[in-house]
Order: structure tokens, then sequence, then C-alpha cells
């Protein structure tokens, strides 16, 4: 197999923008404008017109632009927050950093989504306990694919909560005409390098319509300034996206579009490869498209084909191992073990195999029939 599989290939990527890239991280170190340079509002506009959203504001990291949407809502102490438990902390501990009360809810076995008919039961139970105030709901667009934002919004106004879409894996995907990042009120993503549009460090960024809402999230990432650096109007954060980072990321928006239709055509390949030995998840339909930051099957046994693929070279990698409501940080707010079951199964289940634009037929042909060999040896 050799030895240069990877399950994220930042190395091609990079050859493939190296000029671009030198060029524009060099004009920075050129102006020293390192906080807040002119990249950052040209990254930030370039982002909103991609996803067709009208605000794009640049944050430090996608767990601060979710903390952040969250804050500028003003949610806190004796509110119910609403989140799937298949997800990563992230998602999680910021509810937890407002004060507020994660409600940790069940996924679909299909998408990997919020089980829109476990939020409902859940909200249902917090209004009945009447101890705490539901108040939001995240919905994770897990491995790329988008919620199915159009129920949601219709579960979300019965009972007037604030949706935040978490597209940390999803900027790019696309749900009918329109983008990640015009689907929800407000929606957080990250840059994190392996992300499907990653940065060469930490960066991420909340995309949404309302110009208010846009202003408060401008404020709170710079300490809660106001019309001067030291007029602070609110409690904030110091969660600025670096000029240099913004800076990488203009180029690699330019080929993003490309890179996306590299990733769909992966995934088309390894549906088409083992589809009949291992559960693949929702594919891409006509009005649905994810963005593929990751491509899981479920499997018997994960844990012995993981370790056969990787003698071979093959890399993967388990999100999640564990899902929130059983992870010790958070024991406390759910209810146990059982008590989610499609968290839980997916958790013991869920293998997620190298992905990339830059992944050729030759090496999902030998990715594909690796799993093949593993699934029906003894």
């Amino acid at each position: 197999m050799g030895h240069d599989i990877r399950f994220v290939d930042l190395k091609a990527q990079y050859r493939r923008l190296e000029e671009e890239i030198g060029a524009r991280m060099q004009q920075v170190l050129e102006h020293g404008q390192f906080i807040m340079g002119p990249e950052v509002p040209e990254f930030e506009a370039a982002l909103a017109a991609f996803a067709g959203a009208k605000h794009a504001v640049g944050v430090a990291n996608g767990t601060d632009a979710l903390h952040i949407a969250l804050m500028a809502e003003e949610i806190g102490p004796g509110d119910a927050v609403f989140l799937p438990s298949f997800t990563f902390t992230a998602t999680a501990e910021v509810v937890l950093h407002c004060h507020a009360t994660p409600v940790f809810c069940d996924v679909d076995p299909t998408t990997f989504n919020l089980d829109l008919e476990d939020l409902e039961r859940k909200v249902d139970a917090v209004v009945a306990a009447g101890k705490l105030t539901p108040r939001a709901v995240i919905a994770v667009d897990l491995f790329g694919l988008p919620v199915d934002y159009a129920a949601l919004a219709e579960i979300a106004a019965r009972f007037d909560l604030f949706v935040l879409g978490d597209a940390a894996q999803s900027y790019g995907a696309e749900c009918g005409d329109r983008k990640v990042g015009a689907l929800a009120p407000v929606t957080a993503t990250s840059f994190f390098p392996a992300k499907p549009l990653g940065c060469y460090g930490d960066g991420g960024a909340l995309l949404t319509d309302d110009g208010s809402r846009a202003d408060i999230f401008r404020s709170i990432r710079a300490h809660g300034k106001g019309t001067a650096k030291y007029d602070i109007t609110r409690i904030g954060l110091n969660s600025r996206l670096d000029t240099l980072q913004a800076a990488v990321l203009i180029p690699k928006l330019g080929i993003f579009s490309d890179e996306l239709e590299k990733r769909r055509r992966v995934a088309a390949m390894y549906t088409d490869r083992i589809d009949d030995i291992a559960r693949t998840p929702l594919r891409d339909s006509n009005t649905l498209k994810s963005a593929w930051a990751q491509y899981s099957i479920l499997v018997d046994r994960r844990d012995d084909i993981a370790s056969r693929l990787k003698e071979h070279g093959v890399p993967t990698a388990i999100y999640y191992p564990k899902p929130m409501h059983l992870q010790p940080a958070y024991r406390h707010f759910g209810e146990g073990e059982g008590s989610l079951p499609i968290s839980e199964r997916l958790s013991d289940e869920v293998l997620c195999l190298p992905m990339h634009p830059y992944l050729d037929t030759e090496t999902v042909d030998k990715i594909c029939d690796l799993i093949r060999s593993s699934l029906q040896s003894d």
C-alpha cells in the first residue's frame, strides 16, 4: 500500500496553492497589520458571498463562534439549550461556558443529525418539569450533511427557540438552492486545518443575515468593544481571526468549489464500491449536497477492521468513540446508558475513512478492497 495515504492531505492542497498562499502571507508580513488587517474583511466578504449570507464575522476558532452566538442571545443560567449527544465536545461546552444547561437529544440513524422528534420530546419534558426555560437548539451538520433546517424552523417557532447551526464540518454544503451559512438564523463554522475549508492554525466564523446580530458578534470578539477601543459596552472575548489565517483562507476559498466537487466524487466512489457490505451515510441527492468533511461507514468489529487497515498503511478515525451524555464531564446532564440508543450505537460502529479532494481512484480502490477483505474474513 505504501505509506503515503493520508486521512486528510493538506500537503497536496498546499502544492496546488503554494505560490498564491506564499504571496498572500508575504503581503501581510510586509504591511504588518497582524491583527484585523485588510485580509480579514476581504475574506469575510468572500465567505459571506459564497454562502449567500449578508454578513460573515471571522473569529479565533469554531468553538468561540458557537460561544459568541449564545452570548449574543444572552443565554445564561436557567436556560435550556438542546443539542445532539453524538457530536464533539465544543457543541456542549459552550453551553456550560454560558452557565446554561445542555439537554442532550438523540440523532437520526440515517443522517446522524439531530432527531427532530426526540428534540420535541425533550423540549416538552423540560417545559413539563418547569425548572428551565427552553431557549435555543444547536443543530450539528455532522460529517458535512446539513440538518433539515426547514423542519427544525417549524419546531423552533412553536417553542420560541433560537436556532444556531453548528457547521464546523459543513461549510460548502447545500440544501436546495441555498448553502450552509444561509440555512439558519446564525451559523457557526470552523477553519481548523482538517476541515473542508481550513486554515493553518485555528480560525472560525459566524454567518447571519441579521446586521444587528453581526454587530454584536464583532463587539464580543473584541472584548465587548463599542465605538472605540476603550468603550466597552458588554462582556466580550478576545477572539479575532488572525490576519495571516485570513490570508491563507482567501486562496483556499478560491478553489473551494472545485474541491467540493472532488470530495463528492470521492464519496461517490466509496459508496459505489462498499455500499453492499457496509452501511454508509445518507448520500447526496438533487436537493441535498454534503460537504463530505468525513466519509463514515457503520461496521461490526470496527476496531479490528481499523487495525487491519492501519497494518496496510490506511489511516482511519473514530468520530466519536463516546457520546456526550456518557462523557464524565457531562454525565450528570444526561440520563445514562441506554437513554440515547442511536447515539450510543453509532459510537460503537462508526469508522471514518480517508477523505479529501486529492484521493485518486487507485487509492480508493485499494482502501475498499481492504475493507471488503476485512469484513469477509472470519
